[in-house]
């Protein structure tokens, strides 16, 4: 009895200091502290960085200065003596945004809307830290934007165009367009934005292969469209057509006010809503992309492969018998 105990004793001598050790080891891991890989991981340490208050500054002023460009366009468009000026819009939109992007994705990024700021944020193409300020510089650009709209415009142009506002509604009882259909039209149309420019624009491989000016040209394009898209096929007086920008929303609902602020939600909701089906749809799109087989799946192929092994019975007799139970035509 005494070996016995003895080598019971001698087995908890040994498995004590094991198990003081895994208890030190599992009280070091719940006393990490999780504050700073927390911060890190939303990027709070940029916010001491020179560069990113530059690239929010830049932001900023490309936003101010592309509300203010792109809606006295508009405006102008709206106000021209054309038969139907609407179609003029999409042309505007399309120039004015290529420029932009040009200018600013290499310093930026070129977002200039909290969509894409969502988006890229979403993606992990920028912090959080980074998004938030970004969409804060953009609503502040919008208003500085629209502020010296409001200075300079007509008052007559203002109280036609709603200061080239986001309106789903007109000043008529019956103008406009139902808030839910604004809704599924903006969230239609910045998915559409999405999917065909920034589908592109965050593929690193073909964003080189295609270049900078290719790159903006394809989302600018997108754009367009969807702008074409929301003021054709709605046909609903009153309705100012996709917003594709909160920011841009954002201003003229300031300092008009009125009808601008009946449904301002959706031009906020919509595009965020799309934000988030576009991401679970791009991380199940293909990686590699469409492998080419050079026909081996040609229709013609696979029909006659199907027919199988034919034998052909016209052999003459004088071959050899072996060579003769051998052959055989493939078809």
């Amino acid at each position: 009895m005494e070996p016995a105990n003895s080598q019971i004793v001698d087995n908890t001598d040994e498995q004590f200091p094991r198990l003081l050790q895994s208890h030190e080891v599992r009280c070091l891991v719940r006393k990490k502290p999780l504050g700073p890989k927390l911060l890190a991981s939303i990027g709070a340490h940029e916010i001491y960085t020179v560069e990113m208050w530059k690239a929010a500054l830049t932001e900023l002023t490309a936003t101010a200065s592309l509300m203010f460009t792109l809606t006295t366009s508009i405006i102008a468009c709206l106000d021209s003596h054309e038969v139907d000026p609407k179609l003029l819009v999409p042309f505007a939109v399309f120039i004015i945004a290529f420029l932009f992007l040009v200018v600013t994705v290499p310093l930026t990024g070129g977002h200039m809307s909290p969509v894409f700021t969502f988006i890229a944020a979403l993606k992990g193409v920028v912090t959080l830290t980074r998004a938030l300020i970004y969409v804060l510089a953009q609503c502040i650009g919008s208003i500085i934007g629209f502020f010296v709209l409001k200075c300079v415009i007509e008052p007559r142009l203002a109280y036609t165009y709603s200061l080239g506002g986001c309106a789903i509604g007109g000043k008529g009882v019956n103008s406009g367009i139902k808030p839910l259909d604004a809704l599924l039209v903006e969230f239609t149309c910045t998915f559409v934005v999405l999917f065909v420019g920034v589908t592109l624009a965050f593929d690193k491989k073909r964003s080189k292969d295609l270049g900078l000016p290719m790159v903006c040209l394809v989302v600018a394009g997108a754009m367009a469209l969807a702008v074409f898209v929301s003021i054709t096929v709605t046909g609903r007086a009153g309705y100012a057509g996709v917003g594709l920008n909160p920011a841009r929303c954002l201003g003229p609902a300031l300092f008009h006010g009125g009808s601008l602020w009946k449904g301002h939600w959706v031009f906020w909701l919509g595009p965020f809503l799309a934000c988030v089906v576009y991401y679970a749809v791009s991380i199940n799109l293909p990686k590699e992309g469409l492998v080419w087989v050079d026909g081996e799946y040609d229709v013609l192929k696979l029909a006659l492969g199907s027919c199988g092994t034919v034998y052909n019975t016209s052999v003459p007799n004088d071959l050899p018998e072996e060579r003769n139970a051998g052959y055989q035509v493939q078809v």
